[in-house]
C-alpha cells in the first residue's frame, strides 16, 4: 500500500507527460507564428516547471523540430532553399558539433551555468523578436552569413535553437517573408540531423526522450495543420510581442532561479 500523501508513480508520469505535451502545443503554435522560438520556448516552459532535465528536452526539441519542418513542408509543398542556404549550412554543422561538445561538459560539470546560459539565450530571443523590423537595401555578405551560421549552430548543439542570430540575420535581408521562413526550417532541420547523428554516436539518447517525442509528435503535426487551416488574423508585429513576452517570463523565471542557484 502507498503511505498517505504518497503519489503512485504512474500518475506523476502521466502529469510530466500531459505538462510537456501543453509546453510542445505552446511552443508549436509560436512556431507557426513567428517562423522560429519552438525550441526556446519550449525548453524555458519546461526547464520553469522543472518536470524534465534540460538536456533531456533539449534532445526531444531536436526530433520535434524535424517533425515540425517535415509537417511544413509536406502541408505547404513548397521545394527547399537548399542551394541558397547552402554557405549557412555548412558553418552552422560546423558550430552544432562545438555546441554538442559544450553540452556534454557543462551538463555533466556545471548544471546551474547550463540554466543560466539558457534563461539568457531566451532573453536574447526575445529581443530579437522585438529588434527585428528593419531591412537592409542589399544582401549582407557570404561571412557575415557564415558567421551568423557558426553562432546558430552553437546554439543549436546546446539547446536545439538555432534560432537567435540567424533570425534577426535573416529578416534583415531583402527577401520575401515566406522564402526567410522556408530557409531557417530547412537550416534548423539540417542542424537537427546532424545533432541527431552526434547524440545517437556518443550513446545520450534515451529511452525517455523517444517516449516524450513520441507522445509529441502529434500535437507537433496537429498544430501546424489547425494553424494552416486557421491562420491568425493578428499583425505579426502583434504576434512577435506576445511570443516575446512569453519568452522573457520563461527566460527571467529561469534566469533568477539559476542565479540564485549559482550564487548561494
Amino acid at each position: 500500500m502507498l503511505e498517505t500523501g504518497a503519489t503512485p508513480e504512474i500518475l506523476t508520469d502521466i502529469t510530466v507527460y500531459l505538462l510537456f505535451m501543453v509546453c510542445v502545443a505552446i511552443a508549436s503554435y509560436a512556431q507557426n507564428l513567428t517562423g522560429f522560438a519552438f525550441s526556446l520556448i519550449l525548453l524555458g516552459t519546461v526547464a520553469m516547471l522543472d518536470i524534465v532535465p534540460i538536456t533531456e528536452v533539449a534532445n526531444a526539441a531536436m526530433l520535434l523540430s524535424l517533425v515540425n519542418a517535415w509537417s511544413h513542408f509536406r502541408i505547404h509543398r513548397v521545394r527547399p532553399p537548399w542551394r541558397l542556404m547552402r554557405p549557412v549550412i555548412v558553418s552552422s554543422i560546423i558550430g552544432v558539433a562545438t555546441g554538442v561538445a559544450l553540452l556534454s561538459w557543462l551538463s555533466g560539470n556545471a548544471l546551474e551555468w547550463l540554466r543560466l546560459l539558457l534563461g539568457v539565450c531566451i532573453l536574447g530571443c526575445a529581443l530579437v523578436l522585438i529588434l527585428q523590423t528593419h531591412v537592409r537595401n542589399t544582401p549582407s555578405s557570404p561571412s557575415s552569413f557564415m558567421t551568423v551560421g557558426f553562432a546558430s549552430g552553437i546554439l543549436g548543439g546546446l539547446f536545439s535553437s538555432s534560432g537567435p542570430p540567424l533570425v534577426f540575420h535573416m529578416y534583415r535581408q531583402p527577401m520575401d517573408h515566406i522564402l526567410v521562413r522556408n530557409c531557417l526550417l530547412v537550416v534548423f532541420a539540417v542542424g537537427a540531423v546532424f545533432r541527431l547523428a552526434l547524440i545517437i554516436a556518443t550513446g545520450q539518447l534515451s529511452v525517455n526522450v523517444l517516449l516524450l517525442s513520441a507522445c509529441a509528435m502529434p500535437v507537433v503535426y496537429f498544430v501546424t495543420r489547425l494553424n494552416h487551416r486557421f491562420p491568425s488574423r493578428a499583425k505579426p508585429a502583434t504576434l512577435r510581442l506576445i511570443v516575446a513576452i512569453l519568452l522573457v517570463f520563461s527566460g527571467s523565471t529561469l534566469l533568477v532561479a539559476a542565479v540564485r542557484a549559482v550564487v548561494f
